[in-house]
């Protein structure tokens, strides 16, 4: 049997990785095709963009995980700017969908991944293992947050990420209070659907511009919210210094396309310290 190798694990790394907890909250736009064409044929030539009723898909997406090691435990958090695409050569093979099946998983030949064109974290070791083991376009930033939790029930449909800008140093991550993007989302009221969409396929381009592959696996259902004209103002994104690549091509990508549909994502807890009482 012959085939292409697989891409290396170097050290210290090993696969599969695996989240002791993640924490996942994402929007979705539907652009227009021109726009996505133009940056995935410089960043991701071996990708087109998938076609939902003529549109194209861009997914923002905030991801809060924790991972446990042999010497303690790691917590990052990341936003990640991603169109939704298939290799060129697939075409054919791809099952003809709309946006709402496309969201609620009805793609299981999972040629239809996201295609990275910016990623921010703010861990410098998840920052160096993205970069080396899935050619994703990974660099510093960092976060203030109010997400939906279990422990704070009053705020579990409405949430809002702001990404700043940061820098790599001897010591770790510098802070820099420059905003690069925020987002808001108040699903108060909107009914969700559990939706198996997974495994997602993750796209990256490395430096010899090979395309390769990462599949994730989420093992419990998210919660998706399909947004209409009515509802899409329930999403507010905010962009800041358009000099930011990041901020640039998002601002050039959406324009003043509406929200097309939100989902969220919450390990199921895992043991809870209850209410204290008295003895005596």
């Amino acid at each position: 049997m012959t085939g292409l190798p697989l891409p290396p694990v170097p050290e210290p790394y090993h696969l599969p990785f695996h989240y002791g907890a993640l924490h996942n909250i994402g929007v979705d736009y539907l652009i227009q095709p021109d726009r996505a064409r133009e940056l995935l044929r410089k960043r991701h030539p071996g990708l087109t963009p998938a076609l939902f009723d003529g549109r194209a898909c861009v997914s923002l997406n905030y991801q809060l995980y924790f991972a446990q090691y042999p010497g303690g435990g790691g917590i990052t958090q990341e936003v990640e700017i991603n169109l939704v695409a298939h290799p060129a050569f697939a075409e054919e093979r791809l099952p003809e969908l709309n946006y709402g099946q496309y969201a609620r998983g009805y793609d299981q030949t999972k040629l239809l991944g996201i295609a990275r064109l910016h990623v921010l974290c703010d861990n410098p070791l998840a920052i160096d293992a993205g970069r080396r083991l899935y050619a994703e376009p990974k660099y510093p930033g960092w976060f203030e947050t109010v997400l939906p939790s279990l422990n704070a029930p009053a705020v579990r449909e409405r949430w809002s990420v702001s990404c700043r800008r940061a820098a790599l140093g001897p010591d770790g991550l510098r802070r820099h209070d420059e905003e690069l993007l925020a987002i808001e989302a108040d699903l108060v009221g909107l009914t969700a659907e559990s939706v198996n969409n997974t495994p997602i396929t993750g796209y990256g381009t490395d430096d010899e511009g090979r395309l390769l592959a990462g599949p994730l696996n989420v093992y419990q259902p998210y919660r998706y919210y399909a947004l209409d004209d009515r509802t899409a103002e329930r999403i507010r994104l905010d962009l800041g210094n358009p000099a930011e690549a990041s901020a640039r091509d998002l601002a050039h990508l959406i324009a003043d396309a509406p929200a097309a549909g939100a989902w969220t994502y919450q390990s199921p807890p895992v043991a809870a310290h209850n209410r204290a009482y008295y003895i005596r």
